[in-house]
């Protein structure tokens, strides 16, 4: 079943690919300039879409085309990109998003100048082809270095090979890049939750208790903001085995825009928020209520900087903030002026977070939407 989906869904993205190169070659053919129609991927292109609940890309686009000397250098690199994933797909390989850069670098004819000279410039145009063709990276056969664990209740089948999540020990299963239908299948799980951890170091504390086993989750951290393959895998969770999804992260700013991301969406990746944003994905802590309410000891708070400020009151903004709930929070932030890592919640013991804290949070449904 997954090596059937594998190839309808090669054979569909490798006709996407060579529908940009006819469309070319067609102009080509009529005497004309052939371009390329690529949607914008700027801040002015991008929207909240309140019905969806995710930030999405709006219909600007830019036009790459062959004849424009400030242009013609990105259209060559656009088509060798392309050109590249096609093969892979063809020949069922995979690559690094590295790896492709090199395969695609070279120098051009008798001339010293070449196709790229940094991977800074190939990266923007992978993600140009993406959404120019409406695929993501990871059906075009790229990966990313791997950058995430998880462990609970649950089975997978990894490349064809069957992984029980629960026998993992204190290392977990390492997230790939590339978690898509026809490379992971989910088997077997009885878990009720899955939890997000923005920290490794939090993530083993918890595994180390047990805590997946004693309450029936998936425990997964993907060591900041997560990375795509983690984001994808949420996604997946939520949307194919309807597990809803408990986001942990510091009580600061960038632990709020983490839960952002997993939410709605980033700005960066507007085009693949239909594919990896989570908009019913709760936040669970740490709030800024939690000191008092847990009774922390004022010296593990950290001091607000110019910058945490700054940040708070951009996500004040945010639209997707505007719920008075969300409005207290951060207000109560700022006014404060302090704010809180995860690990403070070890100042009342190294198990707090596993024996008090989440359990008491979880079953009060104490969390923010």
């Amino acid at each position: 079943m997954a090596s059937a989906e594998k190839e309808s869904i090669d054979k569909a993205v490798i006709e996407k690919i060579e529908n940009v190169g006819r469309n070319a070659l067609k102009e080509i053919e009529a005497g004309k300039n052939p371009e390329i129609q690529i949607p914008l991927r700027t801040l002015s292109n991008v929207h909240y879409d309140e019905k969806e609940r995710l930030i999405k890309i709006g219909n600007a686009v830019q036009k790459r085309s062959y004849l424009n000397l400030g242009q013609a250098k990105r259209f060559m690199q656009t088509m060798l990109i392309a050109s590249a994933c096609k093969d892979l797909i063809k020949t069922g390989k995979t690559t690094s998003i590295r790896d492709l850069f090199y395969m695609t670098k070279h120098s051009i004819g008798n001339t010293q100048e070449n196709t790229f000279d940094e991977q800074e410039e190939s990266d923007p145009i992978i993600e140009d082809l993406e959404v120019t063709i409406d695929t993501l990276r990871e059906e075009l056969h790229l990966f990313a270095s791997n950058r995430g664990s998880l462990v609970g209740n649950i089975t997978l089948v990894d490349s064809g090979d069957t992984i029980d999540c629960r026998k993992l020990g204190s290392g977990g299963w390492s997230i790939p890049s590339i978690v898509e239908k026809s490379i992971i299948q989910f088997k077997d799980s009885e878990a009720k939750f899955v939890l997000m951890v923005e920290k490794d170091a939090v993530w083993r504390r918890l595994n180390e208790d047990k805590f997946w086993k004693k309450h029936n989750c998936i425990l997964i951290h993907g060591q900041g903001v997560p990375p795509r393959g983690v984001r994808r895998l949420l996604w997946r969770f939520e949307n194919e085995l309807k597990i809803p999804i408990y986001v942990f992260v510091d009580n600061d700013p960038w632990g709020l825009y983490i839960y952002s991301v997993i939410k709605q969406g980033s700005i960066n990746l507007a085009y693949e928020s239909k594919r990896m944003a989570i908009p019913t994905a709760k936040f669970i802590g740490l709030s800024s209520y939690d000191q008092e309410r847990y009774q922390l000891p004022k010296d593990v708070t950290i001091k607000l900087n110019e910058e945490d400020k700054k940040r708070a009151n951009q996500i004040l903004g945010y639209p997707w903030f505007q719920k008075p709930a969300w409005q207290k929070e951060l207000r109560y932030m700022l006014e404060k002026g302090v704010k809180l890592e995860l690990e403070a919640l070890s100042k009342k013991g190294i198990s707090f977070v596993t024996d008090v804290y989440l359990p008491e949070k979880i079953a009060k449904k104490e969390w923010l939407e």
